[in-house]
């Protein structure tokens, strides 16, 4: 059996490669949002309720669309919300 010996910059060698691919996949992640989303998502990604996402579809605020019983919401109209436009 053969021992390997790490150094200090063998880890830090390490470290970096680690953070880059991490940050490569977050990229990714967020490239890959959905166009459409449901309901459950938007509450999730606005932090808001089951009412005041009724509220934000019923004063016109947020559109919806519903396709065999399920609401679904543009992505582009949220990103809108959260910019405050």
């Amino acid at each position: 059996m053969s021992a390997e010996i790490v150094t200090k910059e063998d880890f830090e060698d390490f470290e970096k490669r680690l953070f880059s691919k991490i940050d490569s996949l977050k990229g990714k992640i967020n490239q890959e949002q959905p166009k459409w989303l449901k309901s459950y998502q938007v509450k999730n990604l606005l932090k808001i309720s089951q009412n005041t996402l009724q509220k934000l579809r019923m004063d016109g605020t947020l559109k919806s669309t519903k396709i065999g019983g399920i609401l679904y919401y543009n992505y582009e109209d949220i990103l809108k919300i959260l910019e405050g436009n």
